[in-house]
């Protein structure tokens, strides 16, 4: 279905290649996932598929590239989507219709297709992805999980031959990515399609069989292989991707690992005694983590109340926090996680004061923060959103970081000052005179923390720090984070991540339906399989490798897995 050979490509706003000498078959049918670092080609790979290079971005190319025996630089991209089926991302970007029926009707409107068989297209269509009870829905209204139904829905419609995913459980909870990368498995089982996905999350990828890991690095392929192979390699790591973590546990565990082990599920991960005694033996040097012991408050929330008033798209009074208690210790690093719409933001906002509690106290060192404006709350309360673009209004990094300072009156002398203390803080001393636009997107995200930091908040709150991250960048973001903690700044992370939350924070809150219904150390949470379905969390696979290895203390497992990292793995 698709064949590259010696295959090159270069933006022409580049001096270099991204992609390099590319030779890759991919058969018809076969369910292919490509991994990397980002900047490795991955995104560009994908573009040349499905014809958004040449014609939405423009390049000079070399050798050949064929979707179905076609050259793609000889078909229009109408021809091309007629067999290439791209679900983006970012969901809204992809919705055109103010219903989901509309939506998935679009393309057929296009071709004049006829009213009654339309219809039938449509209903059969909603049935695949299972959305036909929201037909009527607009878009816009559904979860993150109901979204990407329709997308894959309104690119069935064609019934194109090739389905590709662009980093499809990147803003999705963990049970509904596990849902989504279900629903794509079964799509691919029933239609037989061609199915490519681009994601850095490999261990929920793997959660349902891929039939080959194509991995990236520098513009080349450097492993075109099945997941068992691959996963008994130090290439995943290498390159700076996740690999899942019972695989990091057994090497941690001294456990040689072999293809034939068949490691890319732990549903079918064949151990020998001897390789799971090497892991109970690893577990035996388990030592106390030491875990740090807090007790003074620097926020207190007390009996916290909040409702989403009706308007004109929202038929009736929404109850989004309930009765939320909470104390969050001066200098701890916490974890909120929940399934979308659980009040995880909404419980930011307000203690930001960009919403008003409906009833309840919060109190900042003793003070009651409603006799304080959102301006006042900013002098001690910092909130960075997920995507940094949307922070960021300067040109000039200096001017961006500069911006709440000058706000505030200080003298230019002072805001100086400031500003080059935490340009340092977060590595970004040297780029100071550049233009925001020159930077990476990790790196813009430590110009608006920058811009946070130079106000000298005393709680710092992020959401989804590392959504979209690779591994080696996920990692420069937490341990930079982790280092401000570790000076004394109690930090906050909204996520959706579990490995986030096992390696980094020291406690979790657990939000499900506007209430806190679990407040404990990570390993606690995601090996309480009652809170992982009532939050839509996702047990962690330490948990099955502790099961399968015949240790039953599998918190203590996680908890040993967590400290070993923190003590030994981090900073090798």
């Amino acid at each position: 279905m698709i064949r590259f050979k010696d295959f090159t490509f270069k933006y022409n706003a580049q001096v270099e290649p991204t992609l390099r000498d590319i030779n890759l078959e991919i058969e018809k049918g076969q369910k292919v996932l490509i991994i990397g670092p980002s900047g490795c080609g991955k995104s560009t790979l994908i573009h040349c598929i499905n014809g958004l290079i040449p014609f939405s971005f423009e390049g000079e190319k070399q050798g050949s590239l064929t979707v179905d025996g076609e050259e793609t630089w000889d078909m229009s991209i109408f021809k091309l989507s007629r067999k290439v089926g791209t679900v983006l991302q970012d969901q809204d970007a992809q919705f055109i219709g103010l219903t989901v029926a509309e939506d998935l009707a679009f393309a057929l409107e296009n071709d004049v297709v006829g009213e009654p068989e339309l219809h039938q297209k449509v209903d059969q269509i909603a049935e695949v992805v299972n959305i036909r009870s929201h037909l009527l829905h607009s878009p816009q209204e559904l979860s993150g999980g109901q979204k990407q139904r329709v997308s894959l829905g309104g690119v069935m419609i064609n019934d194109c031959d090739i389905l590709l995913f662009d980093e499809p459980l990147a803003n999705l909870d963990p049970d509904t990515g596990k849902k989504a990368i279900e629903l794509i498995d079964e799509i691919h089982r029933k239609t037989g399609d061609t199915i490519i996905i681009s994601e850095h999350r490999l261990e929920d990828v793997l959660w349902r069989k891929v039939d080959r890991i194509i991995l990236m690095e520098e513009g080349r392929i450097v492993a075109d292989t099945t997941p068992d192979r691959l996963l008994a390699t130090e290439l995943i790591r290498k390159a700076g991707v996740r690999e899942p973590l019972y695989i990091t546990a057994l090497k941690y565990a001294g456990v040689q690992l072999r293809p034939e082990m068949k490691l890319a599920s732990l549903d079918t991960l064949d151990l020998t005694e001897e390789d799971k005694q090497r892991v109970r033996d690893w577990y035996s040097k388990r030592s106390d983590s030491g875990a740090p012991s807090r007790t003074e408050p620097v926020l207190q929330v007390r009996d916290l109340n909040f409702t989403y008033r009706s308007d004109r798209s929202q038929a009736e009074d929404h109850q989004a926090l309930k009765d939320i208690n909470l104390d969050l210790m001066k200098g701890e690093m916490m974890a909120i996680v929940g399934t979308n719409g659980a009040g995880k933001s909404t419980f930011s906002k307000v203690i930001c004061g960009f919403e008003n509690c409906d009833s309840g106290s919060l109190l900042l060192n003793g003070q009651d923060l409603k006799e304080l404006s959102i301006k006042e709350r900013a002098d001690h309360i910092g909130y960075i959103m997920q995507d940094p673009n949307q922070m960021i209004s300067k040109v000039m990094i200096f001017d961006e970081v500069a911006m709440g300072l000058r706000n505030k009156g200080l003298q230019e002398e002072e805001v100086t000052e400031k500003v080059n203390e935490a340009l340092k803080t977060c590595g970004l001393w040297p780029f100071r005179n550049w233009p925001v636009s020159a930077l990476s997107y990790g790196q813009k995200k430590r110009v608006t923390i920058a811009s946070i930091l130079a106000m000298e908040p005393e709680i710092m709150i992020l959401d989804e720090p590392t959504a979209g991250q690779d591994y080696r960048h996920y990692t420069d973001i937490m341990e930079f984070l982790k280092s401000l903690n570790e000076r004394g700044m109690t930090v906050v992370l909204i996520t959706h991540d579990m490995h986030l939350m096992l390696e980094y924070a020291e406690r979790s809150v657990v939000f499900s339906d506007g209430r806190i219904i679990a407040c404990d150390t990570a390993a606690n949470i995601l090996t309480d399989r009652d809170i992982i379905s009532r939050a839509s969390l996702k047990e962690t696979s330490l948990y099955g490798l502790a099961e399968l290895c015949g240790i039953t203390e599998a918190r203590g497992f996680v908890e040993h897995f967590i400290d070993y990292e923190r003590r030994y793995e981090r900073h090798a």
